[in-house]
């Protein structure tokens, strides 16, 4: 072994000597000062206690979203279902959560996943409000350069994405609209169940929509084994496919996994929500082609013979209440689908020549009487694609800019959407994809052109601009064409249970209680379809609303349901 020069520098003995027969100095006074106040600010003298806050000197949470916080934090173990009532704040309550998570030390790679119109959405919040780095996802080689990333599930569920992400273990996963996984027989569903995450959020408002088999999907998609297997799940809590039985049992088991927070619960302010509905008249060839629309799917519906299920018979009924455009889509494609020699062909062309004969449409008319007199940003939500593009077309007739908002548009799109609504146009027309998640404070004029016959819908939309952070009452206009299904229905949900003075919890539990056996759209369609008459579907609309009036009765005074609510 060859010989290795080794020598010693021993300088510090002489100092250290020194110092130790003055006693010191041993280190700068400035320097311990500024060590002191470092240890002081990371110590964390109760587990319990939030430490994000002190980061977050310019955010003020209201006691609900700290409350769960908290929660999550200290009884959940970071693995619940937000499923706040719209416009509560469930993203801050996210961010709050996904702050005391990295500040801790216990997560670091985070992924979130979220409809493509909220991916840009989620990022500014995230950075602006919580100065956490998020980026959205463009490119392949980001799920693994950055830690924390926003991306639209349809995108991360696609390969090559899909390879990367099931490739990394996630400290965190968070997921945006997530009563989007109700049915695990989809792809989304599988695909989240493989992603590895240690700690796991779901955000939703409307956690139980039909059935109760959706609720027990989404809870173990979170928890897995927390409500047992299916099969015992179904036996213990579930009475038919959308009533629960042992209730308090299952609620214990609920709050365990859920934190369910709602506007009557108060503590935060709303502005008010104004709401008017507007009869409009239809023109003489308008009402010929909504009759002759009515003996056609009454007709079908019945006998059965051009193979149309009530669905898309109603739905045709309605379309017609919406625009020509809409119902000659769908006269068109029935028309394609009869039988050559089919006597239903004949009746189609029939109805599209009715078509023909109608030059205005009355209820676009008023739309844009409605606008002017508003002289300020709307918001004009239509159920159908077809009128969406007919209303741009006849706004900009009419000297009304407008910009349209869709499901089928990308991510960049919705965004640029978004931004000229804001920026330069008057009007955002949108179908039921502007429903969902966006932001859109800076607006509170609603128009619901067409409405939604789930109530879950209505309160989406609405949700859009009656939240926090709205300075201004929001003005929701409802309009209905006189004498047809669309002012029946709306008679039922505003006039007679007033849907829009209500709050999404308040419905929640109403429909829950009604102990229908199939959803309140499915028993719709059956009255107006199984009636007779005007007078026996208008008797039996309003019987559901006494119903569901005593039933929010009972609930408000805390007494037993009268027997003829019950029935």
């Amino acid at each position: 072994m060859p010989n290795v020069p080794v020598s010693f520098d021993t300088d510090w003995m002489d100092l250290l000597n020194e110092r130790m027969k003055q006693d010191g100095p041993w280190d700068k006074w400035e320097l311990f000062q500024l060590t002191l106040e470092a240890e002081e600010a990371m110590a964390i003298r109760e587990f319990d206690q939030l430490q994000c806050l002190q980061y977050l000197p310019t955010l003020q949470p209201f006691p609900h979203q700290l409350q769960t916080a908290e929660r999550v934090l200290n009884e959940m173990r970071g693995r619940a279902i937000l499923a706040d009532e719209v416009g509560l704040g469930k993203t801050i309550e996210a961010g709050l959560i996904m702050k005391e998570y990295m500040i801790r030390g216990l997560a670091k790679k985070i992924l979130i996943l979220v409809p493509a119109s909220l991916v840009i959405q989620w990022t500014k919040e995230l950075n602006q409000k919580f100065g956490i780095p998020a980026v959205a996802q463009k490119k392949e080689y980001m799920w693994r350069q950055y830690d924390v990333v926003v991306a639209s599930i349809d995108t991360a569920k696609r390969d090559p994405h899909r390879r990367h992400v099931l490739d990394i273990d996630y400290d965190m996963l968070i997921i945006d609209e997530a009563h989007k996984l109700k049915n695990k027989k989809t792809r989304n569903y599988q695909f989240v169940k493989e992603i590895r995450k240690k700690y796991c959020l779901l955000l939703t408002a409307t956690p139980i929509q039909n059935e109760m088999d959706e609720l027990y999907n989404l809870i173990n998609l979170l928890k897995p084994g927390h409500l047992g297997h299916t099969s015992s799940f179904s036996t213990t809590y579930v009475e038919g496919k959308r009533q629960a039985k042992n209730n308090e049992q299952l609620k214990t088991e609920l709050d365990k996994v859920m934190i369910r927070n709602r506007r009557s619960d108060g503590g935060v302010h709303f502005t008010s929500r104004r709401v008017q509905s507007i009869p409009i008249e239809l023109s003489p060839e308008e009402a010929a082609l909504y009759q002759g629309v009515t003996r056609f799917v009454k007709e079908q519906y019945h006998t059965g013979s051009g193979g149309y299920n009530s669905l898309a018979l109603i739905t045709l009924q309605r379309e017609v209440c919406s625009s020509r455009e809409a119902a000659f889509l769908t006269l068109y494609n029935m028309h394609q689908r009869a039988a050559e020699d089919s006597p239903v062909r004949a009746e189609i062309m029939e109805l599209v020549e009715m078509i023909k004969k109608i030059e205005s449409h009355s209820k676009a008319a008023k739309a844009v009487e409605l606008i002017q007199q508003i002289n300020d940003k709307v918001i004009i939500f239509t159920e159908y694609r077809a009128t969406q593009n007919y209303l741009q077309k006849y706004l900009h007739d009419h000297g009304i800019t407008s910009v349209p908002f869709r499901g089928g548009f990308k991510r960049s799109k919705k965004d640029w959407m978004t931004e000229l609504f804001q920026n330069r146009a008057q009007v955002l027309i949108a179908t039921e994809a502007g429903g969902e998640g966006i932001n859109l404070q800076f607006c509170n004029q609603v128009i619901n052109y067409d409405m939604p016959w789930n109530p879950m819908r209505v309160e989406q939309r609405i949700g859009r601009v009656h939240r926090l952070g709205q300075q201004r009452d929001v003005h929701i206009y409802n309009l209905s064409t006189v004498g047809t299904i669309e002012e029946h229905i709306l008679q039922l949900l505003y006039e007679k249970i007033d849907l829009f003075e209500m709050v999404i919890g308040e419905l929640d539990d109403i429909v829950e209680r009604l102990n229908l056996k199939q959803s309140l759209e499915e028993n719709l369609i059956s009255i107006i379809m199984d009636s007779s008459s005007e007078k026996e579907m208008a008797l039996k609309l309003d019987n559901m609303g006494q119903a569901i009036r005593a039933m929010r009765l009972a609930r408000k005074t805390k007494e037993p349901l009268p027997e003829t609510a019950e029935q």
